[in-house]
């Protein structure tokens, strides 16, 4: 058991009897009072989101983590499978879990992913993705007055607004944030 004040954005705790991701932690003071830790977290099994005040007497609970590197290979009606390149294990992740970041996803390529007790439930994607250009309209000749930008689609459906010389075929790289341009790769 810890004290509430290591409690930080990213650990995964323990809370009503289920691994919780840390999505944000303030220390508080009020006046005369004793200081609390309010924090919001994300139940890792369901998705939902929880506020929770943990006072200085109070004891919280840590999970085992790790952050492992696995290659995406496909997705089937389990979910998505993941591969360790060492060991060749399949991990699944629950499409649930995946929704938010599946357009970003680019099958043979490496992603960090939070094992919780050996067990997968969350994907910390990077903060650009490399991803090919699978159709995009041709760009009007003699529009380049300004900084004109077209919409392409990714080889994972995603579309992004690039610039009017990107053509299809191209590898550019996209911003996991948002979704938008960075630059050709």
């Amino acid at each position: 058991m810890a004290s509430p004040t290591e409690i930080r954005k990213g650990r995964v705790m323990n809370f009503q009897n289920a691994p919780h991701l840390v999505l944000d932690m303030q220390h508080r003071t009020q006046g005369r009072q004793a200081g609390f830790v309010q924090v919001t977290m994300r139940n890792l099994n369901n998705g939902t989101s929880t506020n929770a005040k943990f006072r200085s007497t109070d004891s919280v609970d840590f999970c085992h983590t790790s952050n492992n590197k696995l290659e995406y290979s496909y997705i089937d009606d389990q979910g998505y499978h993941f591969m360790d390149t060492d060991t060749f294990e399949d991990h699944v992740l629950p499409a649930e879990v995946c929704d938010s970041s599946k357009l970003y996803l680019v099958e043979n390529k490496p992603y960090e992913i939070l094992m919780v007790d050996d067990v997968p439930v969350a994907i910390n994607l990077p903060a650009a993705v490399e991803m090919e250009i699978t159709e995009s309209a041709e760009g009007v000749k003699g529009d380049t007055a300004s900084n004109v930008q077209k919409p392409a689609t990714m080889q994972t459906g995603l579309v992004v607004q690039v610039p009017l010389f990107i053509k299809p075929g191209e590898i550019i790289k996209v911003r996991t944030e948002d979704g938008s341009y960075l630059g050709r790769a």
